[in-house]
């Protein structure tokens, strides 16, 4: 459905109020949103790589960028900065982020890789956004914070951290946000490779991209066990969520960096955006 290509395409999140997709192109240091209606794509420009933007409900965003939370005005494009983390960690940049059942925005880091396939190990952190600007680091000792989901109920949260190849569960409190209890839900399979976004769907399902696998799969937390695998047209996808006038199409986003020439030419549809 986008065929403009994104570096490293991330972050999707259906915006009711402007029918239309918002998304990051970490590397382009971009977000963007794509519009249903015109199917145009617009993109505001920040001073950072962005990890992940969420909505805000007074309008605008909330996006993790470098190693700050910052809100995006869309309209001036002015970015206004919360809190600076992680200052002693240069090499480190906050990744996926998400907003929980009570408008808290959970957002992890990671460290950069410092030559391919070279990176310091259990740099990152995850840390949850309070609506009155409080943060509170709630994981440490993480390599790629990635992918989360609240479940159904609101008792478990869902979280990846991608160098582990797990989709973890804890126990989530809704009344103070607060995370416990880690335990593994699901490792993933070799050909399946890294675990990068994930969503859930209105069966309490998780869906999870895989990056480098070229597919999206669906788990049953309830089991632990993969149920369906949707193969898409390129090997790096990066996330997913579901949109569209009733959510039920889901938005898959993918990345054409780290792909050499030879991959390039064999995938075309290499950082554009699917909608299954």
């Amino acid at each position: 459905i986008v065929k403009e290509k994104n570096r490293m395409g991330e972050c999707p999140v259906w915006e009711e109020r402007e029918n239309a997709l918002v998304y990051v192109d970490i590397n382009s240091q971009k977000v963007c949103r794509w519009s249903a209606l015109t199917n145009e794509v617009q993109s505001v420009s920040v001073d950072a790589r962005v990890g992940s933007v969420a909505l805000r409900q007074c309008g605008g965003y909330v996006i993790a960028l470098g190693t700050r939370f910052a809100f995006l005005d869309w309209d001036t494009q002015v970015v206004t900065t919360i809190l600076e983390l992680e200052q002693d960690k240069p090499n480190n940049r906050f990744n996926d982020g998400k907003v929980d059942p009570k408008g808290r925005f959970f957002a992890g880091t990671m460290a950069e890789e410092t030559a391919p396939g070279v990176r310091a190990r259990r740099q990152g952190a995850l840390y949850t956004l309070f609506p009155d600007h409080l943060v509170i680091k709630q994981l440490d000792q993480v390599d790629i914070s990635n992918g989360l989901d609240w479940s159904l109920d609101h008792r478990t949260f869902f979280h990846i951290d991608s160098l582990a190849y797990a989709v973890h569960a804890f126990s989530y409190d809704v009344h103070t946000g607060k995370i416990a209890c880690p335990k593994s839900l699901y490792h993933l399979e070799k050909e399946e490779q890294m675990p990068d976004g994930m969503c859930i769907d209105a069966e309490g399902k998780l869906w999870v991209a895989c990056i480098d696998g070229g597919r999206v799969i669906r788990i049953d937390p309830e089991t632990g066990k993969r149920i369906q695998t949707v193969r898409l047209p390129t090997v790096r996808i990066t996330s997913c969520c579901f949109g569209g006038k009733d959510y039920s199409e889901m938005y898959v986003t993918s990345a054409y960096d780290g792909l050499d020439e030879a991959t390039l030419a064999k995938e075309p549809h290499a950082g554009e955006i699917f909608k299954v």
